[in-house]
């Protein structure tokens, strides 16, 4: 468990079930300091797409599919809007989504949330500044989890790292976490 004061810091709703966290923010001046949970609104993350280029682009758009791709018996994300891309653009880290990208280190509070570190780096580095204490079972260089904090490691939200059958292992790992 991780004993933290620090606050969190992302784009979201506060009620999150699911939480991805990456290590950079957009380079846009709204977001370079960043102290809170913003709620992001309709044409936001479009925004962020159109001034910080196809990386963001990737990052939601992975996101998006993930959500699509969790088990339907735990996450209600895929029966919210007919596909991953109209979900992205109307409900993605919005109010009332539950869901959330946080720049923070993670904080794990024993309730059903999933938390997925996007990234085996950022992960690594995490655990080495002290600010990630569950202790992770290391898959293989991709993926780790911990079942009781039921956090996911896996490859970073980009096409190429996290391909449709990396989400589709990603997926099976949430279904084993909650089962």
């Amino acid at each position: 468990m991780i004993q933290q004061q620090h606050s969190l810091q992302g784009f979201g709703d506060s009620a999150f079930n699911v939480a991805v966290y990456i290590e950079k923010r957009p380079p846009m001046v709204p977001w370079h300091n960043i102290d809170h949970l913003h709620a992001m609104q309709i044409g936001q993350i479009d925004d962020i797409n159109q001034a910080c280029g196809n990386g963001w682009r990737k990052v939601f758009n992975v996101y998006a599919k993930v959500l699509f791709a969790l088990p339907s018996e735990y996450f209600q994300f895929a029966k919210c809007s007919a596909n991953w891309q109209t979900y992205r653009d109307t409900r993605l880290l919005q109010a009332h989504s539950h869901t959330a990208l946080l720049f923070s280190p993670p904080v794990f509070d024993n309730t059903d949330k999933l938390h997925i570190i996007a990234g085996r780096t950022y992960a690594k580095s995490l655990v080495q500044l002290g600010l990630l204490s569950s202790q992770l079972t290391w898959l293989d260089e991709e993926f780790a989890f911990n079942k009781q904090d039921k956090v996911i490691v896996c490859p970073y939200f980009d096409y190429r790292q996290l391909s449709n059958i990396k989400i589709a292992r990603l997926s099976q790992l949430v279904a084993d976490i909650f089962a």
